[in-house]
């Protein structure tokens, strides 16, 4: 129901901001104003191709945007802000010694092996 809920609204959106009225998008998507009613309330969840062209209609385009926050682990982000000001900075220094110490390592295999400085 979310869906039909969003591409009602988004329709909606469109229609309004292009001042169009429902019979008017009908005539230029050409299909039937009943039809964006229907899909304006939610009660029909258009397919991409009718959302596409009604949205193109309203002089608007269906996009693709990626969600904030998605796929990050909030965990590692909570565990660090429990730390003290003073263990953060402890954790930083000694992952920037590894860094470091992994910088020399790729360089040194690098030279026995005869390939180029990796920086």
């Amino acid at each position: 129901m979310d869906r039909a809920l969003n591409a009602g609204r988004a329709l909606w959106w469109a229609r309004r901001h292009a001042e169009l009225s429902q019979r008017h998008l009908a005539e230029r998507a050409g299909v039937a104003q009943p039809t964006i009613a229907r899909i304006e309330s939610g009660h029909v969840v258009p397919g991409v191709g009718t959302l596409d062209r009604l949205l193109r209609a309203s002089g608007h385009m269906l996009t693709v945007v990626p969600l904030r926050g998605v796929g990050i682990d909030r965990s590692q982000i909570r565990t660090l802000l429990d730390l003290t000001p003073l263990e953060r900075l402890q954790a930083a220094t000694a992952a920037a010694r590894s860094l470091a110490e992994l910088d020399d390592a790729a360089r040194s295999l690098a030279s026995q092996h005869g390939a180029a400085d990796p920086r």
